[in-house]
């Protein structure tokens, strides 16, 4: 699965460049992702923050204000241009890396992260929270906000691919094979506690899902 999965990720951060100026519009159709963002407020985001995949930054504002500090991360130097412009004049640091290969230099409070962690192909999840782990300050919570099981029936689920993937297509007409996982919450929830993290999921509405964990001093 490892060549499928490198080239999966290859193509994936193809797309999110290639989708930077469009992404945005996505928000403007669906009320019911519009109406996720407030849940930023509800959550135990504090102290210094690190967000990974920060996109266009349409969390990114609303993390900055509950923040001490806040660093944002992306593959994508465009949406990384939008995001600044979005949140300015908000002190947040931003850095454009493969957070496949990323490792964080410091560590934080608070790791958020919405709508990324579909994005991980599942040999990698182990990997994922490994660097979450290590991103993370003693006592401090990894965040998030997804897409949930609800919401493949929205999708082009690609069948029968050793990686989980669907197809979307830009409004030119180009076609990108994109890894999306839709967790299960109380499967994830498992799986978490197997790599050591205590974890709370749940689902929002019928396509989404919010979780909290952390973990558990030893």
């Amino acid at each position: 699965m490892g060549n499928d999965a490198d080239a999966a990720v290859r193509e994936q951060i193809a797309y999110y460049r290639a989708r930077a100026s469009e992404y945005d519009r996505v928000y403007d159709e669906r009320a019911d992702l519009r109406a996720l963002t407030p849940l930023v407020d509800e959550l135990p985001i504090s102290g210094d923050v690190l967000e990974l995949a920060c996109g266009t930054g349409q969390w990114t504002g609303r993390l900055a204000a509950r923040a001490r500090s806040l660093t944002a991360v992306d593959a994508s130097p465009e949406a990384i241009g939008i995001a600044r412009e979005r949140v300015a004049p908000a002190a947040v640091e931003f850095e454009c890396a493969d957070l496949f290969s990323w490792r964080p230099s410091r560590r934080y409070d608070t790791v958020f992260f919405a709508f990324w962690l579909s994005h991980v192909p599942p040999d990698r999840l182990p990997g994922f929270w490994r660097t979450v782990a290590d991103a993370l300050a003693p006592g401090g919570t990894a965040v998030f906000i997804d897409n949930g099981p609800g919401e493949a029936a929205a999708e082009d689920v690609l069948a029968d691919h050793p990686v989980p993937s669907v197809r979307r297509r830009l409004e030119d007409g180009s076609e990108y094979r994109v890894v999306k996982v839709f967790h299960d919450p109380q499967r994830l929830v498992r799986d978490l506690a197997a790599w050591g993290w205590s974890a709370t999921v749940r689902p929002v509405g019928t396509g989404f899902i919010t979780g909290t964990a952390v973990r558990p001093e030893r």
